[in-house]
C-alpha cells in the first residue's frame, strides 16, 4: 500500500473510532457511513481491522459497534505512566515568569511533604527548601492545602504522630484551630502559609488532583512578606487555584 493510502487509510480509522466513542448505543455500519461519507464497504474493513486488535467490538444482537476494552488498557497504562514531575513543569514555569518568585512542588510522603521540584524566580530569596526536602505539614502551604483534601481519619492520624510543633510565633499549634483551619482551605481551594514555617516568608499553595480524584501533590508561591502581601495574596489565589487545576488536567482529573 502506497504512504498516502495507509495515512488515509489511519485517519478514516481515527474517524469511526472518534465517532462511536461518542455514542452510548454504539452506531452501525450505515450509521457510521452516512456521518463520515465513507462508502460502506470501506467502513466495514476498517471496523473488522480494528476489531481483531480490540478497538472496536460489535454487539450480536443489534449489530452495533463500539469502543472495546483495549482503550481501558491503554488508558490506564498512560495513566500510570504520567509523572507529575513532568507534567506540572510547564505550569511552574509559567509561575515562576508570572511572578518572579519561588515556585514549589511537593508531594505527601508518611505525613510530611517532599519537594520534587523548585524553581528560584528572578528575585533575591533565601529559603531552606530544596529539592528531596522534607518540610512538616501543619506549617507550610503546601502540607495544608494536601492534608485539606485527605481523609480526616489520615489527618488526625499525622497530627498524633507528629503533632503541631511551634516553628515560628505564627505556627497554628492547636488542634482545633488547625482543623478549622483546614477546613477553610478545602472550602476555598488555596492555602496560606504566613510565616507559619519561616519568619519573613508568606506561601500560598493548591492541590493537584490524579485521575482517580485523589490528592496527589501541591504547588505553591513563596514570597517575603514585603512582596507577600495581603492584596498580592489575594489576587494569587485564583492564579493558583488555576495552576492547581490545570496540573490536575494534565494528569487524568
Amino acid at each position: 500500500m502506497e504512504r498516502e493510502n495507509v495515512v488515509k487509510s489511519v485517519a478514516r480509522a481515527l474517524d469511526i473510532i472518534e465517532l462511536v466513542g461518542r455514542s452510548k448505543q454504539g452506531l452501525g455500519v450505515t450509521e457510521i457511513s452516512k456521518q463520515i461519507d465513507i462508502n460502506k464497504s470501506s467502513v466495514f474493513r476498517t471496523l473488522a481491522t480494528l476489531s481483531q486488535y480490540g478497538y472496536i467490538e460489535q454487539n450480536e444482537e443489534t449489530g452495533r459497534y463500539r469502543l472495546g476494552y483495549k482503550f481501558l488498557d491503554i488508558s490506564s497504562r498512560l495513566l500510570d505512566s504520567l509523572d507529575v514531575r513532568a507534567e506540572a513543569q510547564p505550569i511552574l514555569k509559567e509561575l515562576e515568569l508570572e511572578t518572579n518568585e519561588v515556585v514549589h512542588l511537593v508531594v505527601y510522603d508518611q505525613g510530611e511533604v517532599v519537594y520534587i521540584e523548585k524553581l528560584d524566580g528572578n528575585e533575591t530569596l533565601r529559603m531552606h527548601s530544596k529539592v528531596g526536602k522534607r518540610a512538616p505539614v501543619h506549617c507550610t502551604s503546601v502540607g495544608k492545602a494536601i492534608l485539606s483534601h485527605l481523609p480526616m481519619a489520615d489527618v488526625l492520624s499525622t497530627i498524633e504522630r507528629k503533632g503541631l510543633p511551634a516553628h515560628t510565633s505564627h505556627t497554628i499549634v492547636e488542634k482545633e484551630v488547625f482543623l478549622n483551619e483546614l477546613a477553610k482551605v478545602k472550602e476555598r481551594g488555596y492555602a496560606l502559609d504566613l510565616e507559619e514555617n519561616e519568619i519573613g516568608i508568606r506561601c500560598i499553595a493548591a492541590p493537584v488532583f490524579d485521575h482517580t480524584g485523589s490528592v496527589a501533590a501541591a504547588v505553591s508561591i513563596s514570597g517575603p512578606t514585603l512582596r507577600m502581601t495581603d492584596e498580592r495574596l489575594g489576587v494569587l489565589s485564583k492564579r493558583m487555584i488555576q495552576a492547581g487545576e490545570a496540573i490536575s488536567k494534565r494528569l487524568g482529573y
